[in-house]
């Protein structure tokens, strides 16, 4: 069965603590557009990671809020920020990397909050079945084209809430040569 793969960049989620020191008491998110997953959304407000080595500068938040404030980084980009950062679920922040985060009113010292993305495919309970993923924890999927690739380990994420499609960080997609709307084979 095809599912969409789509491409994750970096990014972070705020609590509502975080997003006022960052952005100024009372501040609220803006809306730029909706993401497929939802409820969730990209916003207009852009944040610099800062790590031993290195900083990103313009980093997207996506909303809503939360109850952690995370980062969500590639290995790319947790070399260029000096940070060791687990590859773990988002949400999964227990233990991970401290990061600093700076926003135009103040910064946030995380003692810990930055990891790279867990390969992950979000699937509704309706399609488990249609998919073939039933009791699976971890999946592979294949993509096709030049660069043609199987990624192993990919997690099983189940919820009513989602809208089926697989995440990859950007350099899971840049080695297997994805861009755009592109689809996957579960296997």
């Amino acid at each position: 069965m095809k599912v969409l793969i789509e491409g994750s960049a970096r990014h972070v989620h705020l609590t509502e603590q975080d997003m006022e020191t960052l952005f100024g008491k009372g501040f609220q998110l803006s809306r730029k557009r909706d993401l497929l997953q939802p409820g969730e959304f990209l916003t207009d407000e852009k944040v610099t990671l800062a790590g031993p080595r290195g900083k990103i500068e313009r980093v997207s938040v996506l909303g809503p809020l939360r109850k952690a404030t995370q980062a969500e980084v590639s290995f790319t980009d947790a070399r260029v920020l000096g940070v060791a950062a687990p590859i773990r679920l988002s949400g999964d922040v227990a233990g991970s990397a401290p990061i600093r985060l700076e926003g135009p009113d103040g910064a946030v010292d995380l003692p810990e909050g930055c990891i790279i993305a867990k390969r992950h495919l979000h699937i509704t309970p309706e399609d488990v079945e249609t998919y073939g993923v039933a009791g699976r924890g971890t999946v592979q999927v294949r993509t096709e084209g030049e660069r043609a690739l199987i990624f192993d380990e990919v997690s099983v994420r189940v919820s009513e809430n989602f809208y089926t499609e697989v995440h990859l960080d950007y350099d899971e997609m840049n080695a297997a040569g994805l861009a755009g709307d592109v689809y996957g084979e579960i296997i």
